[in-house]
Order: C-alpha cells, then structure tokens, then sequence
C-alpha cells in the first residue's frame, strides 16, 4: 500500500473551481445553508454536493489550495463531507491578475509538491505556468485549465482519475 507521502497531490481551489462563477443555481440550498449564510457568500449556493464524494474517490492527496486558506475547512469541507485538508502555504492575492505572468500560486504549489506528483486544476493556467512547471518541477504535473463560470465537471473529474490511473500504472 501507498502512504500519502507517495501518492499525488491534488490541489483545490474554491472560487471558480467548486464555487463556479456561473451557471444554473441548485433547486434547492444544500442542507447546512442556513448554517453557513451569515458568514459566507451567496455563490455556496452553487456548490455541487456530489463533489465531496468525487473528491475522496480519487487516489490523491487532497490539498487547499485557495484564498480562502483555513476558511475553506470551516466552510467548504462540511458542505462537501470533507475532512479537514492541509493547506497550502500561498502568497498573498495580488491586488491585480496581470495577463502574461505566471500565476499567483505556480511557484508556491510546485514548492508544496516538493518533487511529487501533483495536480492544479484552475482557469488561471497559461503556457508560461506550464513552461515554469516543467523546467522547476521534478515529478509529474497536470495543469488542467477550466472554465471558471462552470467549475469542477464530471469530465474535469474523469481526466483526473485517468491521470492518476497513468502514474499509479508507472508506479507498478
């Protein structure tokens, strides 16, 4: 058996990845909302349950990775069914997202993954993030780009755990 020091590193974001900025809103507010909606954002609304489930299926290390930093264990990991995460130690959000740099959190989440395999899904991504990936990190990376108004979709998950499949077969 794996320990979790081998195995991969998925890293999560909220806002745009669970939180989709877009999108139809669910029928009803997940249970729990009322709990929540004094100290958090209406966009809850729009998180996706069955994600939590998704999430602990897969064969990784789940990690935060977000703005939210601590927060998202006190709000989004009980929606979600979640354990409490690690979290990724990040800079602090840049006032502005400038076009043509490297991500805010590239250098950070290749530091946290320390020569392991890891996965960032984000709608930030860009080939410089890529470019950077590959000549400073040692170990495997997906960088999946996503659309940031839909979120984490079946599909995103199913290329995941295809990905994960992938490095656990060249582990064997």
């Amino acid at each position: 058996m794996t320990g979790d020091g081998e195995r991969p590193l998925l890293f999560l974001d909220v806002d745009g990845r669970l939180l989709p900025y877009g999108g139809a809103r669910l029928p009803s507010p997940p249970e729990g909302w009322d709990d929540w909606q004094d100290m958090s954002n209406p966009q809850l609304a729009e998180i996706d349950l069955g994600h939590g489930a998704r999430l602990l299926a897969l064969p990784c290390v789940l990690m935060w990775a977000t703005a939210w930093r601590e927060s998202a264990n006190e709000v989004i990991a009980p929606l979600l069914g979640l354990p409490q995460l690690p979290v990724a130690d990040l800079p602090d959000v840049p006032e502005e997202f400038e076009a043509g740099v490297l991500n805010w959190k590239t250098e950070a989440l290749v530091q946290a993954a320390a020569g392991r395999p890891f996965i960032w899904v984000d709608d930030g991504i860009t080939d410089l993030d890529h470019a950077w990936v590959s000549t400073h990190h040692g170990g495997h990376a997906l960088l999946h780009r996503l659309d940031s108004a839909i979120g984490l979709t079946v599909t995103d998950f199913a290329v995941i755990d295809d990905w994960l499949r992938e490095r656990r077969t060249e582990a064997q």
